[in-house]
C-alpha cells in the first residue's frame, strides 16, 4: 500500500527525485524507483573505470529518462541515446532532457527495444548499455502484483512468463551495438539475478559476469561485458 500512495503522490506533485535529480513524471511513465538508483551508480562505476574522453551509453527502455539524465549529469562528457517503445514514456523523457539542459548530449527515440536505433550507423560503437527492463511475470501481475498496473502502465512491469523476456532480446541483440570490451549492465527482479548470469553465460557473447548486490545483500543488477570475440 505504501509504494501505491508513494506513486499516486508523485503523480499528483508532477515530479520525484532520483539520484539527486528532480525528474518531471506523468502517468503514461514509470515513476523512477529509489532501487534504480543501484543501476545507475554501477553504471558510473563502470563510466569511471573506463576513463573514456567521451563516454556513449545507450539507455535501453528509458521510462522516464531517469538513468539517462543522471548519467548524462554526473558523467558529463557522455554521449547517451535512450529507448522506449510507448508514447508516454519518449513524451516524459524528452521533457526531462529539455528540463536538465542536455538535448545536445540526449537523444530519445521511440521503438521496440534496438529497433529505435534503426538507421543510425551506432553498431559496435557503445561503450556502456543500462537496462532497467519491465521483470514481473505475466501470472504475477494477474495475481499479488496486480495493484501494480492500477496507477502504472501495465508496459512497464510485464515481462512474459517468467519475468525475463526483455533481459533475453537484449542479451541476444546488444553485442550489435557494444564494441568490444563494453559493458551490460541489467536491473533485475529479486531472485533473478542468478537466472540472468546464467543467460548471458549461455549466449557466449559474455565475460567476466556478476552481479551487484545492494545494502541488503540482495543482487539487484547485473553485469557483463562483451567478449574480445564479440
Amino acid at each position: 500500500m505504501s509504494e501505491e500512495i508513494s506513486v499516486a503522490e508523485a503523480y499528483s506533485k508532477g515530479r520525484t527525485t532520483f539520484m539527486g535529480l528532480e525528474l518531471l513524471i506523468a502517468p503514461g511513465a514509470l515513476v523512477p524507483r529509489p532501487e534504480t538508483e543501484l543501476l545507475g551508480t554501477t553504471a558510473l562505476d563502470v563510466l569511471s573505470q573506463m576513463n573514456l574522453p567521451a563516454p556513449r551509453v545507450v539507455d535501453m527502455c528509458c521510462g522516464a529518462g531517469n538513468l539517462a539524465c543522471a548519467i548524462a549529469h554526473f558523467a558529463p562528457t557522455a554521449r547517451v541515446w535512450a529507448s522506449d517503445l510507448t508514447d508516454g514514456c519518449v513524451e516524459v523523457a524528452r521533457r526531462n532532457v529539455a528540463h536538465h539542459g542536455m538535448a545536445d548530449r540526449v537523444s530519445v527515440l521511440q521503438g521496440d527495444l534496438f529497433s529505435a536505433f534503426s538507421g543510425l550507423e551506432l553498431d559496435g560503437t557503445m561503450d556502456v548499455i543500462v537496462c532497467n527492463p519491465p521483470y514481473i511475470s505475466e501470472k504475477r501481475l494477474e495475481g499479488d502484483r496486480a495493484h501494480l498496473t492500477e496507477l502504472e502502465p501495465r508496459e512497464a512491469f510485464a515481462a512474459g512468463p517468467y519475468g525475463l523476456s526483455i533481459h533475453m532480446r537484449v542479451i541476444k541483440d546488444a553485442p550489435r551495438y557494444l564494441r568490444r570490451g563494453g559493458v551490460l549492465l541489467f536491473e533485475v527482479g529479486l531472485g533473478q539475478d542468478r537466472q540472468v548470469i546464467s543467460l548471458l553465460e549461455r549466449s557466449k557473447a559474455y565475460e567476466n559476469i556478476r552481479a551487484v548486490t545492494n545494502e541488503a545483500g540482495e543482487g539487484r543488477v547485473v553485469v557483463g561485458h562483451t567478449t574480445s570475440q564479440a
